[in-house]
């Protein structure tokens, strides 16, 4: 194989991973509705990209369950339901306990040296440019420091496990994001509870921090409910 046939493979590849990025966050972030037909024509035409690139990433989409093959019909944004929320938070909760208990059995003083300074990164986010730029910085930092908590577990497997609910959760807690990282008060109580939960972690108390971090991780499901009725997504 010659460099010009290597390069073509590694640019088609790069393309592909770029709008998979770029049609998952708007998926994320509700640009395509729940329901909506995934006219090829408007992915084009939005992203600057060829049809293979972009069936591509349909296809990863697919399989991470965000989108919906239609047989012979093309694609479609995958509904959303106040019953797959529930389950999602639910899988979710009962993964994350399993690895936080296995993490405090299993952490030394490096995996708890990285919990305090994940910690100390996300009670430093400030006001930003916009309003998107703050959801980000603070989602980012926010999803370090609870991969930082859980990492102590050491298995791979389980990880790859909780990263794949993570990414089907993902639009249902954009919703949750939006009502807690823009509200003062809601952040304050939010990082009161990581505050509460480092302690409780550090202390290696894992019946205490595993009910906490279940209470933790739940205590959107009642404000994405009031977010989907709001936005006629129920």
């Amino acid at each position: 194989m010659d460099s010009s046939t290597l390069d073509n493979a590694a640019t088609r590849e790069n393309l592909g991973i770029s709008a998979y990025h770029r049609l998952k966050k708007d998926i994320i972030r509700n640009v395509f509705k729940p329901g909506e037909k995934l006219l090829m024509s408007r992915l084009k035409e939005r992203y600057d990209l060829g049809v293979g690139p972009l069936r591509e990433a349909l296809s990863q989409l697919v399989a991470e369950r965000l989108v919906v093959a239609i047989s012979q019909r093309g694609f479609r944004v995958a509904p959303m339901s106040l019953a797959e929320l529930a389950d999602l938070y639910d899988a979710r909760a009962q993964i994350e306990g399993l690895l936080l208990r296995l993490a405090i059995e299993r952490g030394d003083d490096s995996w708890e040296a990285e919990i305090l300074a994940r910690a100390h990164t996300l009670s430093k986010v400030m006001k930003l440019n916009s309003a998107d730029e703050l959801l980000d910085v603070w989602d980012t930092r926010h999803q370090a420091f609870h991969t930082a908590i859980v990492s102590g577990c050491q298995s791979p497997h389980l990880l790859q496990i909780r990263e794949s609910l993570f990414d089907q959760v993902e639009r249902y807690r954009h919703l949750w994001l939006r009502e807690t990282v823009l509200s003062e008060a809601a952040l304050a109580r939010k990082h009161q509870e990581h505050t509460d939960l480092v302690e409780v972690i550090l202390a290696r108390d894992i019946e205490r921090a595993t009910e906490m971090m279940r209470e933790h991780l739940m205590t959107p499901v009642p404000i994405i409910t009031e977010a989907m009725r709001h936005q006629g997504l129920t």
